[in-house]
Parts: C-alpha cells; sequence; structure tokens
C-alpha cells in the first residue's frame, strides 16, 4: 500500500511540475511548483505514520503470540457422557372421519 501511495504522489508531483513548466505567469509557476514540492513533503510524511503504524502493529501480534505460546494451558478432564435413553416416540392419533 505504501508503494501504491508514494507512486501516486509521483504522478501528482509530475503533473504539478509539468503544469509549472506550462505556466505563462512566473507567479503561476512558482505556485505549482511548490505544489509539487508539498505533495512529496505530505506524501512522505503520510508513508512514514503508516509504516511506523504498521510495525507497532506487527511488534504488538509478536508479542501476544510469544505471550500466547508462554502460557501454559490448563488442560481438564473430560466427564464421562452419560447416555441418555432414547424417548419413545408417542404415536399420533388419527381420528376417522365420520361417514355422512
Amino acid at each position: 500500500m505504501q508503494t501504491g501511495l508514494m507512486t501516486r504522489a509521483k504522478q501528482r508531483r509530475d503533473r504539478f511540475s509539468g503544469l509549472a513548466a506550462k505556466a505563462k505567469g512566473k507567479e503561476t509557476g512558482a505556485r505549482f511548483k511548490m505544489m509539487a514540492k508539498a505533495t512529496m513533503e505530505q506524501a512522505t510524511a503520510a508513508a512514514k505514520r503508516l509504516q511506523m503504524s504498521a510495525d507497532n502493529v506487527a511488534d504488538s501480534y509478536a508479542r501476544a503470540m510469544r505471550l500466547a505460546a508462554s502460557t501454559p494451558i490448563e488442560v481438564k478432564a473430560e466427564k464421562p457422557v452419560k447416555e441418555k435413553p432414547a424417548k419413545k416416540a408417542k404415536a399420533k392419533k388419527t381420528k376417522a372421519k365420520k361417514p355422512k
């Protein structure tokens, strides 16, 4: 995901740089150059935060797995299962139809 983030930021930077090159006014060109630079700075900061977050999650997961592996599991003896006697099926009473 991080590579996609930086790839997209580079595309935007290149677009702004192209617009700066095509700009007719000096101020407009400077503004597009500034936008290109700001885009890369913001994308780099976002990528660093994303990477830091991913590292924290990985560390937390590894810590949880180590803790789970080192915790002894209590094994309870299984109680013998009592078999219940099968219930007798109740016979359904059918009513005979009265002849007319």
